[in-house]
């Protein structure tokens, strides 16, 4: 069956002019701009300052992550035109810390200073039509391609899907992440279900495919078009939300891993990219590769980069965005990352602090708790990254630490 896609866009094309290096400057400061102000945009700031750059955080809501480490917040909205006029006069660039920002903010910004990435990247991403239509059309070059999949925007859609796509997942086209928008179907009256649910908003329903496993594939593309991929990493979810990411992936072939790099550098060439983009894949229980979904900005998946890896993918982001050369993406020693989520403040209904005393005490565990004060299920508020001499000895210690934290390994 052929994908129910559009047109082929040449998103390369649309790319923003190029400006002068933002070389870190101490007299005058040189300022970096981050649109959002949750956890990734506090340790993008946190990479920054130690590259001697000062930051500038634009985000709504004024005790946010980033806006705690930032030496500036503009508490605006994403579309506020002083605040983004704003982000001009002070910055020698800016970027995004999560894809849900704005892209037509983004591509303003884009008029007077550099942006990375740029608009174009990001509303790919924004969209899963756009975002299957862009791996539909590179699929020649990517050699993967995404699973079987419909457009559904309404009941005669519905009345149209084929046997062959069920079950699937229907996911909303906008604005789904950790597994919310998304709802399992096994039948069009499901389907049919779940579309009214949804409150009848334009859906993707992509077919359900024997799953093996999942990898996340981390590259960063610079303005002159070098790129680098991470090693591959190996996902584990729980309840539509990334539990731990183990590097190197246990699973992961040669073979499998050499595809997934070779794609993801075809994937951000193809859309003239510069920045961090993190591209999911599934490996399916025949071995074959098939493209997911894309992250336009680091990811959850790469945060293992900050203590096993030379150049975090933070850093990597910064160097991206500020035209300075890409840093050495090697991973130095194995690593397990566990997502820290509100559920481990509470035992039964009991509001407790956990014990980070016993986790910070195993070897090799690296803590990092995003300064959120308000612990509830299912939020992230930080993550543990064990790493040791072999992946063994992280592994070991992971499984410790979900003891400590009473948290099901």
């Amino acid at each position: 069956m052929k994908p129910d896609t559009a047109q082929r866009v040449d998103f390369a094309a649309l790319a923003e002019p190029q400006f002068l290096p933002a070389v870190p400057s101490a007299n005058p400061p040189t300022w970096l701009g981050v649109m959002g102000g949750g956890q990734l945009g506090r340790m993008f700031a946190q990479a920054a300052q130690q590259m001697g750059y000062q930051v500038v955080v634009l985000e709504p809501a004024a005790d946010c992550p980033a806006g705690q480490v930032a030496q500036r917040l503009i508490n605006a909205g994403y579309t506020d035109g002083p605040a983004l006029d704003e982000l001009v006069a002070q910055c020698a660039a800016v970027t995004t810390e999560f894809e849900n920002v704005p892209a037509d903010s983004l591509a303003r910004l884009a008029q007077q200073i550099f942006v990375a990435p740029n608009a174009a990247g990001v509303s790919v991403a924004q969209d899963r039509i756009a975002e299957k239509t862009f791996f539909v059309g590179c699929a020649e070059k990517s050699g993967v391609l995404p699973a079987p999949h419909k457009v559904i925007a309404s009941q005669a859609d519905i009345d149209a899907i084929g046997d062959e796509l069920l079950p699937g997942i229907l996911k909303t086209v906008r604005m789904g992440y950790d597994g919310k928008g998304q709802v399992r179907v096994a039948s069009r009256e499901d389907v049919r279900a779940a579309f009214e649910s949804m409150g009848g908003v334009t859906c993707l329903l992509e077919k359900m495919l024997p799953l093996a496993y999942e990898i996340s594939v981390l590259t960063a593309r610079g303005v002159d078009g070098q790129s680098v991929v991470y090693p591959i990493a190996e996902n584990v979810h729980r309840d539509g939300i990334l539990f731990t990411t183990t590097v190197p992936g246990p699973n992961v072939s040669i073979e499998c891993a050499q595809k997934a790099q070779a794609a993801a550098t075809a994937f951000v060439a193809e859309l003239g990219y510069v920045g961090v983009l993190c591209i999911e894949f599934f490996v399916l229980t025949d071995g074959s590769l098939v493209v997911n979904e894309m992250a336009p900005r680091p990811h959850n998946s790469g945060h293992y980069t900050m203590d096993a890896c030379i150049t975090s993918q933070f850093a990597q982001q910064v160097r991206a965005m500020a035209r300075l050369p890409l840093g050495d993406v090697r991973q130095h020693s194995p690593a397990v990352m566990l997502n820290i989520l509100g559920d481990v403040w509470f035992e039964g209904e009991t509001y407790r602090e956990p014990s980070w005393d016993k986790v910070v005490a195993l070897p090799g565990a690296n803590l990092h708790l995003y300064g959120k004060d308000d612990p509830r299920p299912g939020r992230k508020m930080g993550h543990v990254t064990f790493v040791g001499h072999t992946l063994d000895d992280a592994q070991r210690q992971f499984e410790a630490a979900c003891a400590i934290l009473g948290i099901a390994p």
